[in-house]
């Protein structure tokens, strides 16, 4: 059951990551992207790689605390045994 869960976080939000990098480089170059005034020093693929992951692990932290907040309450107070 545990694997399910992590499925059901795992795949929507990589398809989120998907769907953001695709919209988000199309509209921005990571060549004109800037930390602090200076440039940030890394290649497009790397940016490009790095947004991606972003990307995922915010798609996973929404996917994890809606999987939280949907469970019930026999589950959330049951005893441990």
């Amino acid at each position: 059951m545990q694997a399910r869960r992590w499925m059901w976080i795992l795949w929507p939000a990589f398809l989120l990551a998907c769907a953001l990098e695709a919209l988000v480089f199309a509209l921005v170059d990571p060549g004109d992207l800037n930390w602090h005034g200076q440039a940030l020093g890394a290649s497009r693929q790397a940016i490009y790689t790095i947004g991606f992951f972003v990307f995922w692990l915010l798609g996973m932290g929404a996917g994890a605390l809606t999987l939280m907040l949907a469970r019930p309450a026999s589950e959330i107070n049951r005893p441990e045994s």
